[in-house]
């Protein structure tokens, strides 16, 4: 796990000058720290909020330092929003080079706290966090040709070797359990699965991807009962947060794609790299996962040759070298069949 200095998250700067760059949630916060760098390298922004004061604040700041941006009314939650700001970048800029679903929330009621109707009938719960922090990006991922909705537009006058990324935003939640915050815990350990299951198909497609997960920091986010218990830890810095963003967002280097991006309290920005994924349980699952694939793969190839053998020469020949198949299978995978039965 490598650590990336402060003064180099702005190092590729310059690939992003007249680029096209969607935020959501950029009326404050991370969110609007995140737009204001982008933008003074020369990006050009659309931020979608359901703030419309704080987000039309932002575009105002960035165009009175020389930059670009335009916002756009938008409740993640609502699907005609979503089109709505990226049409909007494809008519105003011509195209989507980077999105940062960054809109998201804490958690919003006691998950397990079961409320009762004037009938005494348990009251279904507010599942708003999950609405928001998982629903409101999936969203962003899911187009209307059942495609990703993101890829969809940040292919839309793709070139080669276009920068084109996709970076979500996690939280230390991601990694570890928040007592009280099951609801956001949950939807931060999504947001990485899904950073990892689209990691390989979209760098297929020259799209990279990554997630990037704050310790608390010190934005509207937080409660403030949280702050005050938190009183004394040094609070993840925004403007480090956005810097984040950017350098996973701008890297060239094919190996810092598909990462983790972790800021831990107030240190340094780590990257775990995908093959650190796969450690303790996780390096477990992922041999057993490839053991037992290797076994279908053997199984399926001698009853391929057995086939084809059936058709050339007949059923006794056949009955013989499938049996004599099988015990060089078995031999060859005794160790690793044995510790499946185990």
């Amino acid at each position: 796990m490598a650590h990336v200095p402060d003064d180099v998250l702005f190092e590729h700067n310059s690939r992003v000058r007249d680029k096209a760059v969607v935020i959501t949630g950029a009326a404050n916060g991370i969110g609007k720290e995140t737009a204001k760098r982008f933008a003074s390298y020369g990006a050009k922004v659309v931020i979608g909020d359901r703030d419309t004061e704080g987000g039309k604040k932002t575009v105002q700041e960035i165009v009175a330092d020389g930059g670009q941006a335009v916002f756009v009314k938008c409740d993640v939650l609502q699907w005609d929003d979503q089109v709505s700001m990226f049409e909007t970048a494809i008519s105003k800029y011509g195209s989507v080079d980077i999105v940062v679903p960054n809109a998201g929330v804490t958690e919003t009621s006691k998950f397990g706290s079961v409320n009762f109707d004037k009938s005494g009938k348990p009251v279904k719960p507010n599942l708003l966090t999950l609405d928001i922090n998982l629903t409101g990006v999936l969203y962003i991922l899911i187009s209307l040709s059942a495609v990703h909705l993101s890829l969809h537009y940040l292919k839309l006058n793709q070139k080669r070797n276009d920068l084109k990324s996709l970076i979500l935003i996690g939280s230390v939640a991601s990694w570890m359990p928040i007592p009280g915050g099951a609801l956001y815990t949950a939807s931060k350990h999504a947001v990485l699965g899904v950073m990892r299951s689209l990691h390989l198909p979209l760098e297929l497609q020259g799209i990279r991807i990554g997630v990037i997960h704050p310790f608390f920091a010190d934005t509207a986010i937080v409660p403030l009962p949280v702050k005050v218990i938190l009183a004394g830890i040094p609070l993840t810095p925004v403007p480090r947060v956005a810097g984040a963003i950017f350098h996973a967002a701008t890297n060239p280097d094919p190996e810092t794609n598909g990462c983790a991006w972790l800021l831990l309290d107030n240190g340094p920005v780590f990257r775990v790299k995908p093959d650190e994924f796969k450690q303790g349980v996780y390096k477990m699952i992922d041999d057993r996962a490839n053991g037992a694939l290797k076994v279908a793969k053997g199984v399926a190839h001698y009853y391929r040759i057995g086939k084809e053998l059936w058709r050339l020469l007949g059923k006794q020949v056949v009955v013989l070298s499938m049996g004599a198949a099988l015990a060089k299978l078995t031999w060859d995978k005794r160790d690793l069949l044995a510790s499946y039965i185990r």
